[in-house]
């Protein structure tokens, strides 16, 4: 999708959007290209299943269902 149509989709202004989308960008949990004048985003499923499996082992213990427990608390 392009920035314009998420921010859209989400009702937020399209500054707002490509604030958080540059830091998820750098983060590597994003990718983006360029077409013309929009600028379109794609998921980067490997990074972010990666860094889901270093949070469940390093912050839960190993087990993803005290995440779950603590998540639902807060």
């Amino acid at each position: 999708m392009s920035a314009g149509q998420i921010a859209e989709h989400l009702h937020l202004p399209p500054a707002t959007l490509s604030f958080h989308f540059k830091t998820l960008s750098h983060a590597g949990l994003i990718g983006s290209r360029q077409e013309g004048r929009y600028i379109y985003y794609v998921a980067n499923f490997t990074v972010m299943n990666e860094m889901l499996a270093y949070l469940t082992e390093n912050c839960c213990a190993g087990e993803a269902g005290v995440c779950a427990v603590v998540s639902k608390k807060c």
